[in-house]
């Protein structure tokens, strides 16, 4: 049997507020000296396995995915922020959720919520001022909170609400990625406070939620949006979802579902911005394709040259760039042997840039995926994979396609700054995203 290499628990307190800030290059050193996995000691009796193999990522996500469970991190850490919904729950609870929530999520509903996603995406443009630099990102942000609230609740939540509701979004992640990454700091978060004030949000948002709801079953409107979908869903024996298992699921659904869309739209704008034959491609497409008159639906799932950009961008950039299981009983892999209970964290984003599972690495190629990219399933994880790939995976390309096509239509966009920046949170956010827009 194999070793595992192994980095000591004095190198990762060494290093500690190198990875407080970004601990990307940290791991990626790691990797170059140990091997595709290793072992970091994080605490005196805790490890983690890093892990970059992905034949091992596909192995425990798809192959053998009954014996391997989300970690700690997402069934409690998270859980006690947004609660046990598709994200965050386990085993049978997930099974029933998935099966009762799939049908919301599929393609022909989600044309439903094409036309609002595409006016929520005009409107929030027309923040973008013309001719000047600015970063792209809170604007991106915004769009993407807001597709996924008018998608959700059509025009039953006020901006007041809605503006509260992102803010306890984003305030509770970014206390999330400090419990994770000072976890010899969790007494003092106990203490001194922080942690209370944040589960304190998080019970306004239940309650921001709770009125949203408790006012479409009164108004007894249809509006056919996701609120709706989830009201009418049923399990086997014919029963909705309880209030609180709702708000849970969509709880999760916002910081799910506009957190990795806006990064990954940033991130794509920013090397569109670096490539601009691309802007042009997509825009010819789009003419091709009958541009305005043509049928929203049919116009975005034949946009195959901005989906392969945006399959390109998320594979330099994954918005979700780790992905983190436990072993429930012991297993081996390439005649390495892992007990059980064993942490496993992949890197998506080390797999993704891996030289030896893809030409020229670190250059933006589109063309690579030109085929749909179905010879890299096996190393491609942008949405996870397995049982457990991400269910809103069609409704962010939608989106995604419909925000980029409506900006290059009007716009070319130009670059600001040579490198692209990133801050690794909860999902890999981008950093002094300065762009500058011209009209086309």
């Amino acid at each position: 049997m194999k070793n595992i290499p192994e980095v000591s628990l004095l190198k990762f307190i060494k290093h500690s507020l190198e990875i407080l800030k970004n601990p990307l290059p940290f791991h990626n050193r790691n990797f170059q000296l140990k091997g595709d996995i290793f072992k970091l000691n994080v605490g005196f009796n805790t490890k983690i396995h890093f892990c970059r193999d992905a034949a091992f990522a596909q192995y425990v996500l798809q192959k053998n995915q009954k014996n391997y469970v989300k970690s700690k991190i997402q069934t409690v850490d998270l859980v006690k922020y947004v609660g046990e919904g598709l994200l965050t729950s386990e085993g049978a609870k997930w099974k029933v959720q998935r099966k009762m929530m799939q049908p919301a999520f599929h393609k022909k509903q989600l044309q439903n919520l094409l036309s609002g996603m595409q006016e929520t995406i005009i409107s929030e443009f027309d923040n973008i001022e013309v001719g000047k630099t600015i970063d792209v990102f809170p604007i991106l942000n915004d769009l993407a909170f807001q597709t996924v609230v008018k998608s959700l609740f059509t025009q039953a939540a006020n901006s007041k609400d809605m503006d509260r509701l992102q803010f306890i979004t984003e305030a509770n992640q970014r206390m999330l990625v400090k419990e994770l990454r000072q976890p010899y700091l969790a007494w003092w978060f106990k203490i001194g406070g922080a942690l209370n004030k944040h589960l304190k949000l998080s019970e306004e948002a239940r309650y921001i939620l709770k009125g949203i709801v408790a006012e479409r079953k009164l108004s007894g409107k249809r509006y056919d949006d996701l609120l709706d979908m989830l009201l009418e869903t049923r399990y086997d024996d014919g029963k909705g979802m309880s209030e609180a298992q709702l708000i849970d699921e969509i709880l999760i659904i916002f910081t799910a579902g506009h957190e990795t869309t806006s990064n990954a739209l940033t991130f794509t704008f920013q090397l569109l911005a670096k490539h601009p034959e691309w802007q042009d491609k997509i825009y010819q497409e789009w003419q091709a394709l009958g541009g305005d008159t043509a049928d929203l639906m049919t116009r975005v799932a034949s946009s195959k040259v901005c989906q392969q950009v945006l399959e390109e961008s998320m594979r330099l950039y994954p918005p979700a760039y780790f992905i983190d299981r436990v072993n429930v009983e012991a297993d081996s892999f390439n005649d390495m042997e892992f007990e059980a209970g064993s942490n496993l964290l992949f890197s998506v984003y080390e797999i993704h840039r891996h030289p030896k599972l893809w030409e020229n690495a670190i250059d933006f190629m589109p063309e690579r995926f030109a085929d749909g990219g179905r010879q890299f399933s096996a190393q491609y994880f942008p949405f996870g994979a397995g049982p457990r790939k991400c269910i809103g995976n069609n409704f962010a390309m939608f989106e995604m396609i419909i925000a980029i096509t409506e900006l290059l239509k009007k716009y070319k966009i130009e670059p600001k700054i040579d490198a692209i920046e990133i801050t690794p949170l909860i999902t890999l956010k981008p950093k002094n995203a300065f762009l500058k827009f011209v009209k086309r």
